[in-house]
């Protein structure tokens, strides 16, 4: 029995279709396809992964015969119907839409926290009593990159063993998310309007304006997480956006290991070097425009009989700032016609 055999058969055995398959290996489903149909090989990390899958050794996979055998017990089980989730997709999505709202809260709440302590004592005695509310804020940064360092890595890794995943999600499902993300807005947006009434209420006090920041931005914080949280799930759904997204973020060393079909990497690898081309022109047209900031900040001053008595009004150094915007406005417009033009081509 040949490779090809004993795959085609592993893979019936378990109701398994070449994209569930895929995705479990992290390959594209052309791959299974070739490898099914004889035209390439998988390499050694995958045949390995396929050992695993599929509970046999790798003799027995590469040179047995393997069609007379049953389903092992360890064996990764497919259940027949409408494709599922069987990478753990939606469970590591679940984890970021917890994870990465946390963080961003943790630190708006900390920061909210810390006017209640501004002023108030010092940490020593005669010492500045503006350090505890620093020390505070550094407290819900480090809290918050505990929660969002994490989950940035566990979500690079996935998208790296997960380049592709089938879409399993249903209508129910998208329609169940889209739900939860108009009630979430509403109650995110009401706290924010809570948290507005009351510095708006609490502000116009010195001995309550503290108090009224430190609501605020506690309000803030509760509603930013769940709007975030929310609007993650809702995101979760788009499997398409997560597939395009992956391959965006690719390095080309990656995508010319990645085992796609030659067609569909050459595809990916010119659209890479297309938007490496594009950011090599936009840095530089930002660069162009720091330098002009600068020379219309201080080229007046420089040019003036006196610099020391120069004052600023009337001269260009009072619109220097609009160098910056304006590079960016012109970076859009190039990134428009770029794409524009590389569509036609």
């Amino acid at each position: 029995m040949s490779f090809r055999d004993n795959l085609q058969h592993l893979r019936a055995t378990r109701n398994m279709t070449q994209e569930q398959l895929a995705m479990l290996l992290g390959v594209s489903r052309q791959s299974v396809t070739k490898w099914e149909a004889e035209k390439s090989y998988p390499e050694m990390d995958k045949l390995l992964k396929l050992c695993q899958i599929f509970d046999c050794s790798l003799d027995d996979l590469v040179q047995g015969d393997l069609t007379e055998r049953a389903p092992g017990p360890d064996a990764t089980p497919i259940p027949a119907g409408p494709p599922q989730d069987i990478c753990g997709y939606d469970d590591h999505q679940r984890m970021l839409a917890w994870r990465v709202p946390t963080g961003i809260a943790a630190i708006i709440a900390f920061i909210g926290l810390s006017f209640l302590v501004e002023g108030r004592f010092a940490l020593t005695p005669g010492g500045d009593t503006d350090l505890p509310m620093i020390a505070l804020i550094l407290v819900g940064i480090l809290i918050g990159l505990a929660f969002l360092i994490p989950a940035g890595m566990e979500h690079t890794a996935f998208q790296k063993a997960h380049p592709y995943v089938e879409d399993f999600y249903t209508e129910d499902d998208r329609l169940r998310a889209r739900k939860g993300m108009a009630r979430g807005a509403t109650v995110g947006l009401g706290l924010i309007f809570i948290g507005s009434f009351c510095i708006m209420s609490l502000g116009e006090h010195r001995d309550t304006e503290q108090l009224g920041l430190c609501l605020l931005l506690l309000f803030v914080a509760a509603g930013v997480w769940i709007i975030v949280h929310y609007g993650m799930l809702l995101g979760r759904t788009n499997v398409a956006e997560y597939n395009k997204n992956v391959t965006d973020e690719l390095e080309i060393e990656d995508i010319v290991n990645t085992q796609l079909d030659e067609a569909r990497r050459e595809q990916i690898l010119a659209s890479k070097r297309r938007n490496k081309k594009l950011g090599a022109v936009c840095a530089a047209i930002m660069i162009t425009a720091t330098i002009v900031g600068l020379c219309l900040l201080f080229g007046p001053a420089l040019t003036a009989p006196d610099p020391d008595a120069f004052e600023p009004e009337g001269t260009t150094a009072m619109w220097f700032w609009l160098a910056w915007p304006v590079g960016g406005l012109i970076c859009g417009i190039v990134a428009v016609l770029w794409d524009a033009f590389s569509k036609q081509d």
